[in-house]
């Protein structure tokens, strides 16, 4: 998907959330796999990834950067330079580092088809287990930042 500005990539992260939403309260309702999980896992990395390409090409709209890189660790360490005062959007930026990680990391299964369908990771040596309700409150925080990242945008008078 070929993005060209700032709300096309916001709205490619409103869709991605969009299709998390419904794995999450549909899909997952009715399935109860790790599978599901995983997919979910995947669709907020995407959402998160949008909403940081918006942010980067409303640096390079201001001026403030030359060019978006590709790659996604160039992205983070750029909006970790210029946005190095900003605390909640550092939490956002490891936040999504931790989604990529569990993305890529070994992990199990437990209790499919049940309501406590359980993924355990490992990332970093910590065990991690992703819960309905843990992927729940990761839907959230992915939610919030996309409306963070459209506030910073765009700022809404107050």
């Amino acid at each position: 998907m070929d993005i060209h500005s700032t709300e096309d990539a916001l709205e490619q992260s409103r869709k991605e959330l969009s299709r998390a939403d419904h794995l999450l309260f549909v899909s997952l309702k009715y399935t109860r796999t790790v599978d599901v999980l995983k997919s979910l896992i995947e669709r907020l990395i995407s959402s998160m990834s949008f909403s940081n390409q918006a942010l980067l090409m409303h640096l390079k709209d201001t001026k403030k950067l030359a060019v978006v890189p590709e790659l996604p660790r160039s992205q983070v360490e750029i909006l970790r330079k210029d946005f190095a005062n900003d605390k909640i959007l550092l939490n956002f930026i490891d936040f999504y580092l931790l989604l990529r990680k569990l993305d890529k990391a070994e992990y199990a299964r437990s209790s499919e088809f049940r309501r406590h369908v359980t993924m355990t990771a490992t990332v970093e040596g910590k065990k991690m287990e992703i819960t309905i309700d843990i992927i729940t409150d990761y839907f959230n925080k992915a939610k919030e930042y996309l409306i963070f990242a459209a506030n910073l945008i765009n700022p809404q008078p107050k």
